[in-house]
């Protein structure tokens, strides 16, 4: 049957199969079953795929896996996913209000949230984490270069101190931003104090304009949605809710592609970069 498929083209099917004496109708069984048999291996692949990542991505970066070993198009992945029932799965994304602003630096991010090297543009926020025996919070700091988390705590008081141990786990970094909002924690002396102390500057948004610190909103939101409510895990331990937070971190820095890094992680992305 192959034989039958390398002269294609030379001569036609009715001639290739008269010549080696094969009926035309078993060679084109023989089509479809190979057909089929591709098909499934890739609804396999792509149904592996989907399970990996938790049904945390949707078709194109399925696709963008896909490529790294063939070519493939997006829309014949989207088809496969809609049809298998393995679309994306996460909630859509929200974002909350910002804190109350008391000693406020000037907005020096103004939306530019693109940096040309590691270290050099940072975003932090805190997150509500409602999901456990009791409430907790999430503080992190994200590297504007490639989107990786370089720093993050988890407390139950949401206080100076909380964002000074996020703070405190960057090294120095002369000539670096910081962006936050205007939060109470953000604006006391002792956290400008510490900034000044690593020779970062301060940047904050506007009052009333969370849009100015979406990256950070972003992923807070991402890690939630992609987590807690796609696995189900609102109601359950403290201990599963701090575990939970650090593997998907994790996994966020080296395993999850991004589109806008040419579908590779941050971790990755920076290493290849240096």
């Amino acid at each position: 049957m192959e034989l039958v498929d390398s002269i294609q083209g030379e001569v036609s099917v009715t001639q290739a199969c008269a010549w080696l004496g094969v009926p035309r109708a078993t060679y084109y069984r023989w089509k479809a079953a190979c057909k089929l048999e591709k098909l499934d291996c890739m609804v396999q692949n792509i149904r592996e795929l989907c399970t990996r990542h938790k049904f945390r991505y949707g078709y194109r970066k399925i696709t963008a896996l896909l490529r790294t070993e063939h070519a493939i198009n997006h829309k014949r992945v989207q088809r496969i996913m809609q049809r298998e029932q393995l679309q994306c799965r996460v909630r859509v994304k929200k974002r909350k209000n910002t804190g109350q602003p008391a000693y406020v630096a000037e907005y020096l991010l103004k939306r530019q949230f693109q940096a040309e090297a590691p270290m050099h543009k940072f975003v932090t926020d805190i997150t509500y984490l409602p999901f456990g025996g009791k409430m907790l919070y999430l503080s992190s700091i994200l590297d504007l270069y490639n989107g990786e988390i370089v720093a993050s705590s988890i407390s139950d008081k949401q206080d100076t101190a909380f964002v000074l141990d996020t703070l405190n786990q960057l090294p120095a970094v002369p000539g670096a931003i910081l962006h936050s909002d205007q939060g109470s924690v953000y604006t006391s002396q002792a956290y400008q104090e510490a900034v000044k102390g690593k020779g970062i500057t301060m940047s904050m948004s506007r009052k009333g304009t969370p849009a100015d610190n979406a990256r950070i909103e972003s992923f807070h939101s991402t890690l939630k949605s992609e987590t807690f409510y796609l696995e189900g895990l609102t109601h359950t331990t403290t201990a599963i809710v701090e575990q939970t937070v650090r593997d998907y971190i994790t996994y966020y820095n080296a395993i999850r592609i991004q589109t806008k890094l040419n579908n590779q992680s941050p971790v990755e992305f920076r290493r290849l970069a240096a």
